[in-house]
């Protein structure tokens, strides 16, 4: 079960830009971050509408003077401050991803940012280089990642239960954008715009999330790809809203991916397949509590979390209540920020051995997700040839 008695010496005095009034992201990455009370959100540049995010921030019980105009401003002023913000979260479109990260870096502080990292690999790269340089935890917000059964799966494979990993499945597939949606949704607007999303749409903001879970629960290295996309809406292109990807691994394991935002009548449909040559597991975000396991010749059996007979849960991402409740999305972001929390604390102590031993989504995995996004734009405008994937 979880821990609540853990905590630090102090929480980590933190910041926020994006993520204002009516931002659903910005929610979750206040709500994940206020669980355990290991983070203390003390300022913000909330809306690009100075007094709209001033009142915001003053609704959320910051200190008005502490509600900045922008991001510019806050990193300017807060390291000033003998209480000033140690980390801070980006909640903002993707095409200001790499300006605002590398403001935060050369101010000292800790960053957790949103997905894609930035538009290309060498911004990524120069952005780790940085954060290696000033010591600071750079983490990349892959939501999913912190669900207890995810861990459960990672930690079955790492095992050996599967046996050698052989195809991974991988899809997120809803159907919310198969009409043109965005001609009335802001949200959905700035998603199709290359110029703010970048030179993708779903399979960014869609395909990284279970594209990032391959990795983490196998550790395989894709060697090469071929995609496919299409924009079934057509003033969407030349971003996609619909895209397949076939990979082959370092090793010999395949795979697919499956990204689409056009999926008739579906809510998500995010879900990885990992067959192995012995047994299978699949995992569905719609029922994150459950873990399909196959073994060849034997019953299927539905692994519950929060029960005895799994494998135990790590000092970072533990079931926060007993098996037959449900646990949902924002436990799963809890589960992240107190990671980062940890990671942070151990950053700050110079105590590089408790932070090598903290998993969690960092500037790494970021970079991967990136460098998907690369090789997939080069192969499907290269009529979906196979391309080197480093």
């Amino acid at each position: 079960m979880f821990n609540e008695e853990r905590r630090l010496a102090a929480p980590i005095r933190w910041g926020m830009v994006g993520g204002g009034r009516g931002s659903e992201i910005g929610h979750a990455h206040r709500a994940g971050a206020a669980r355990d009370g290991l983070f203390q959100l003390v300022a913000g540049a909330f809306d690009l509408d100075v007094e709209r995010g001033r009142e915001f921030g003053g609704n959320l019980g910051v200190d008005s003077a502490r509600c900045y105009a922008n991001y510019q401003a806050m990193f300017e002023a807060e390291p000033q401050r003998e209480d000033g913000i140690q980390a801070v979260s980006i909640a903002t479109p993707n095409g200001t991803h790499f300006a605002i990260s590398k403001a935060a870096l050369d101010a000292g502080l800790h960053v957790i940012c949103e997905k894609p990292l930035t538009f290309t690999v060498a911004e990524s790269e120069q952005l780790k280089q940085l954060a290696q340089q000033k010591n600071r935890v750079f983490a990349v917000m892959y939501g999913y990642s912190g669900f207890p059964m995810l861990h459960q799966a990672r930690e079955m494979i790492k095992r050996g239960d599967l046996g050698e990993v052989r195809i991974i499945n991988m899809q997120f597939a809803h159907g919310f954008h198969n009409t043109a949606v965005e001609e009335h949704s802001p949200g959905a607007k700035w998603r199709m715009n290359p110029e703010i999303s970048g030179p993708t749409y779903v399979l960014g903001d869609l395909g990284t999330h279970t594209f990032h879970m391959a990795q983490m629960l196998t550790g395989l290295e894709v060697d090469e790809l071929c995609c496919m996309r299409q924009s079934f809406i057509a003033s969407r292109s030349p971003l996609e809203d619909n895209a397949n990807v076939m990979m082959k691994f370092k090793g010999g394991a395949v795979g697919t991916l499956w990204a689409s935002s056009v999926n008739a009548g579906s809510m998500h449909q995010q879900k990885i397949r990992v067959i192995g040559e012995k047994a299978s597991i699949e995992w569905w975000d719609e029922q994150p509590n459950q873990l399909r396991y196959e073994g060849q010749g034997q019953p299927a059996q539905v692994l519950e979390r929060g029960m005895g007979y799994l494998y135990g849960d790590d000092p970072g991402v533990c079931s926060r209540i007993g098996g037959g409740h449900a646990e949902g999305f924002f436990e799963s972001w809890a589960n992240l920020y107190h990671r980062y929390a940890l990671a942070m604390d151990a950053a700050n102590r110079d105590d590089t051995e408790a932070l090598a031993g903290i998993w969690y989504p960092s500037v790494d995995d970021g970079i991967q997700g990136v460098r998907l996004l690369e090789s997939c734009v080069e192969s499907a405008d290269s009529h979906s040839k196979w391309v080197k994937f480093d």
